[in-house]
């Protein structure tokens, strides 16, 4: 082989490796670039998969919370006393009153103890009823 050969050979092998390595590093890059793309596709994906999940999870919640408010509500009117209840309570307290001292009269007393326990029981009710009467009242 002569000299130019040989110089012609070398050229060729670094040339060639020269080739390879751009293309290689060429390849590289691109692949980074386009792996990189690729997870932040997965992750936007993930993402959006994760927000409309909490979305229908607060669409649920809010229904929810809307039909416990109405059912709160419900249960707030159902249950108000009135102040007649109050006055009920009252008339019906004294009414044991005349029972228990009626049953007194007769010599019956358990029944007038009883009737006694039961009017001690219709005052206290009035009772807690008085404060919201004065609080509607006002």
């Amino acid at each position: 082989m002569t000299t130019m050969q040989i110089c012609a050979l070398i050229s060729t092998i670094i040339a060639a490796a020269l080739l390879y390595w751009t293309g290689y590093r060429g390849g590289l890059v691109d692949g980074r670039y386009e792996g990189k793309e690729e997870g932040k596709n997965t992750e936007r994906a993930d993402n959006a998969k994760t927000i409309n999940e909490l979305k229908a999870s607060l669409q649920f919640i809010r229904g929810d919370h809307q039909r416990l408010a109405q059912l709160c509500k419900q249960l707030k009117t159902s249950q108000t006393l009135s102040p007649d209840n109050h006055e009920n309570l009252l008339a019906i307290a004294e009414k044991l009153k005349l029972a228990a001292d009626t049953f007194r009269a007769v010599n019956s007393q358990c029944q007038a103890t009883q009737a006694l326990a039961l009017r001690n029981k219709a005052l206290s009710m009035a009772a807690q009823l008085e404060p919201a009467a004065q609080e509607d009242a006002a």
